[in-house]
C-alpha cells in the first residue's frame, strides 16, 4: 500500500480543518498565531496535493476547548468525510484523544478522519508540526486509508481513535497505544497499513450537556468520592486498579452509584485488561462485574469519558450504553 503527495494512488480531496493547538502557535511564549491556509503554506510539498483545501474551525488551545466546541469540530468532520473528503483535523495534543474518541464514535464514513498536531510550537527547535502535518495529508487522501475511520497520525505513527493516549507532555512521539499498538506508519510520503481499529456503529449525539465524573480509585480509598459524585452527576467512569479489582469500601458505594447513575468502569494500568474470574477476594473483578456498571477496561478513562457523554447524549439506557462499549472489553 503506497501513497505519495500528487502521485497517482491519491484517492480523494483533502479538507485541512484548522483548530488551533500547539502545531499553529508561535513565539518565546507560544500563543496561536497561523491560520489554515499558512499551515499549509509552510509546507512546499502540500502545493501538489490534489483537491487540498483548508479552512479554519477554531484558533484555541487544548485546553480551552468545550465539549460544543469538539461536538462542533467532529460534526464538521463527519460532514466532510461522508461527503467522500478525506479529512485533517489539527487540533491541540492536550485534548486531541478525546477529540479522536468523540469523532470516531460520530462516524461511519469510508474516507478517513485524520488528527494530528504538534509537541512543540514551529518556533522551537525540532519543531514537529510540519512533518506531522504532512504524514496527516497523505493519510487523508491515500487509496489505502478507505475504510480506516478515525485515527490519531503523530511522529510518523498511525493510531487508532478509540485506543490512542497521549504518552508523552512535551517529546515528539507523543501519542501510543499501550494496548492495541500502532496501526502502521506514513514513511516519505507512503503508508504501510498492518491492522485495522474497531468501529463502532456510529452513535446520533444530540448534544454533550450531561456531566460525567471520573473517579480514580486509590490505596486506602474509602468510597466516599464515588458516592458524593454519584449524587451530583448524570454518569461516572470508575478508574479500578490492576486488572479490575476495588477496595470493599469502593465496591459496596459502587453497587448504590450503579443503580442510580450509568457507570462505566476502566482500569489504571495503561495496558490494561480486566479478568473475568481469576481472584476471589471481596472487590476482585468478580464483584465488580455482578454490578449493574458497564466494563469497558479497554478504554483509557478520558476516552470512557468522552463515550459516555456520547451515549448519555445519544439518548441511551443502560442496556443501550452496555452494548455501545461490549467492542472495549473482552468477550
Amino acid at each position: 500500500m503506497a501513497a505519495k503527495v500528487g502521485s497517482e494512488s491519491w484517492a480523494r480531496p483533502v479538507r485541512l480543518l484548522a483548530a488551533g493547538g500547539t502545531i499553529a502557535m508561535r513565539g518565546e511564549r507560544a500563543v496561536p498565531a497561523l491560520d489554515a491556509t499558512e499551515l499549509v503554506e509552510q509546507l512546499p510539498g502540500l502545493g501538489s496535493a490534489p483537491g487540498l483545501t483548508a479552512e479554519n474551525v477554531l484558533a484555541l488551545p487544548g485546553p480551552h476547548l468545550s465539549l460544543s466546541d469538539a461536538l462542533e469540530l467532529a460534526r464538521r468532520a463527519c460532514e466532510a468525510g461522508d461527503a467522500g473528503d478525506g479529512v485533517v483535523i489539527t487540533t491541540g495534543t492536550d485534548t486531541m484523544e478525546e477529540v479522536a474518541v468523540l469523532c470516531g464514535l460520530l462516524y461511519g464514513g469510508a474516507a478517513p478522519i485524520v488528527l494530528t498536531g504538534a509537541n512543540r510550537p514551529g518556533s522551537s527547535p525540532g519543531a514537529d508540526g510540519p512533518a506531522n502535518l504532512l504524514d496527516a495529508v497523505v493519510l487523508a487522501g491515500a487509496e489505502a486509508s478507505s475504510g480506516l475511520g478515525v485515527v490519531v497520525v503523530f511522529g510518523g505513527e498511525i493510531h487508532g481513535a478509540l485506543t490512542v493516549r497521549k504518552v508523552d507532555s512535551t517529546g515528539p512521539t507523543a501519542f501510543g497505544s499501550p494496548v492495541a499498538g500502532p496501526m502502521g506508519r506514513v514513511v516519505e510520503g507512503r503508508v504501510w497499513l498492518h491492522a485495522l481499529p474497531i468501529r463502532p456503529s456510529p452513535l446520533s449525539v444530540e448534544r454533550l450537556a450531561h456531566r460525567v465524573d471520573v473517579i480514580a480509585v486509590g490505596l486506602g480509598d474509602d468510597g466516599a468520592q464515588l458516592t458524593h459524585s454519584a449524587a451530583a452527576a448524570d454518569g461516572l467512569v470508575v478508574v479500578a486498579l490492576g486488572a479490575g479489582h476495588l477496595p470493599p469500601a469502593v465496591l459496596h458505594a459502587l453497587g448504590g452509584a450503579a443503580e442510580r447513575v450509568p457507570v462505566v468502569i476502566t482500569c489504571r494500568p495503561d495496558r490494561a485488561s480486566m479478568l473475568f474470574a481469576t481472584y476471589g477476594f471481596e472487590g476482585a473483578e468478580r464483584d465488580v462485574r455482578a454490578t449493574a456498571a458497564v466494563c469497558a477496561p479497554f478504554l483509557s478513562a478520558p476516552a470512557a469519558r468522552i463515550a459516555l457523554l456520547c451515549c448519555l447524549g445519544a439518548g441511551l439506557d443502560r442496556a443501550g450504553i452496555a452494548a455501545a462499549l461490549a467492542p472495549w472489553d473482552a468477550r
